[in-house]
């Protein structure tokens, strides 16, 4: 019962290679959309008209403190 350890030849190490690279690109690009959903969605809060009525309203209570 010995586990020996097979090592892939250079053919299927570079097939690997190349799926993990592909990989990363592809979750690079999807955290790259999701920075950007979130930058937009940000820009949807602070140009809400309820943000501005609670920022406001913040306002309101520290000034008659």
């Amino acid at each position: 019962m010995t586990n020996e350890v097979k090592i892939p030849d250079q053919e299927t190490r570079a097939r690997s290679v190349e799926k993990m690279r592909s990989l990363c690109k592809r979750i690079d690009s999807n955290f790259l959309e999701l920075d950007e959903l979130i930058a937009s969605l940000e820009a949807d809060i602070r140009n809400s008209p309820l943000t501005a009525y609670r920022l406001g309203k913040i306002k309101k209570k520290s000034v008659n403190r």
